[in-house]
């Protein structure tokens, strides 16, 4: 992991911006391709009503990344300004904390839409036909809804700890390992929806797994610490967690939003098939999100820990390339 460690106090900003931003892109990429794979190989072996039925389960989704990224940007910024001041120990309590909040909140959450599938199905806009494949769905990927979760949260800590290759592996080999089981649950052993989610909730975990693997055993600065169990400590740690809570849920949950009330309209409109069509649209969306939020992840640790290093020509450097790179994508 040395060859990784990047220093952001002195490392030159668009050389930093770089090193950060490239495997950041492919690691947010790798992410909108797991969705785009099952929604290709469910339409090649299930049909529309398969599409359908996996784009209607997708807005519930968004929001849990959305929580995750909202968590993960919070703790990487609150982290990297401890780290900035060689404050170990209050970013690995940080980082700590963080994790231990979305796996309680996720838990709870999947525990209430596993024990209420049907009336999940419906809330999300399952139409009578296309409920059995949505449940199929739901009750086999939600319980590893946890794992997506230490992934959102432990890709922006693993990037700040100097291993930005190894953040974009754990998306990678997801993706990867998703094509492939997709392929093998639906064709030759013809699993259909209820396949491309136990093999989605499979390369999920794994990379949940290395994420958790790494912050566990192999963390340079950030790894994981115990805590303590007194109520102060519990105090302190909700309080933490609330300062590491950003805007970022917000991307997500507009493109939630915009999915969930599209599905709506089609499904009112022109019934399944609609949804099935607009599911296949709605695929690409989150790629030309993804860049953007690859931008401003590659920035942020950039940011924040010269903002704590009280370096603010560093941070202006960071902020600039930023921009620059914006423009130049949007052109």
């Amino acid at each position: 992991m040395e060859r990784d460690a990047i220093d952001f106090g002195s490392l030159k900003v668009s050389v930093l911006f770089r090193r950060l931003f490239i495997p950041t892109l492919c690691g947010m990429l790798s992410i909108s391709a797991v969705t785009v794979a099952d929604g290709i190989f469910v339409g090649q072996g299930v049909g529309s009503d398969g599409i359908a039925a996996v784009n209607i389960y997708v807005p519930l989704l968004m929001v849990f990344q959305g929580m995750g990224f909202m968590i993960g940007i919070g703790c990487s910024v609150v982290a990297s300004i401890h780290l900035s001041q060689s404050k170990i120990r209050a970013a690995r309590l940080n980082v700590t904390q963080a994790m231990v909040f979305v796996t309680a909140v996720t838990l709870l959450l999947s525990s209430a839409i596993l024990l209420f599938p049907d009336r999940t199905a419906v809330l999300l806009g399952a139409s009578e036909h296309l409920l059995p494949l949505v449940k199929d769905y739901l009750l086999w990927f939600t319980p590893a809804l946890v794992f997506q979760m230490w992934t959102a949260v432990g890709l922006f800590v693993i990037r700040l700890d100097g291993a930005p290759k190894l953040a974009m592996w754990c998306s990678v080999i997801s993706a990867l390992l998703n094509v492939l089981l997709d392929w093998l649950f639906i064709f030759p052993l013809g699993r259909g929806v209820m396949g491309a989610a136990f093999a989605t909730a499979i390369s999920v975990s794994v990379g949940g797994g290395i994420a958790l693997w790494y912050l566990l055993c192999r963390a340079r600065s950030l790894s994981l610490c115990p805590l303590k169990g007194s109520r102060k400590s519990l105090r302190l740690s909700l309080r933490n967690v609330g300062y590491q809570c950003s805007s970022a849920l917000l991307g997500e949950a507009t493109l939630a939003t915009l999915m969930f009330t599209g599905n709506q309209v089609f499904m009112r409109y022109l019934g399944d098939d609609g949804v099935g069509a607009f599911g296949i649209a709605c695929y690409y969306i989150p790629f030309v999100f993804m860049v953007g939020n690859a931008i401003a992840q590659s920035a942020q640790p950039i940011i924040s820990y010269n903002f704590g290093a009280n370096k603010p020509d560093r941070v202006k450097k960071a902020f600039f390339t930023q921009f620059c790179t914006c423009v130049i994508y949007t052109t």
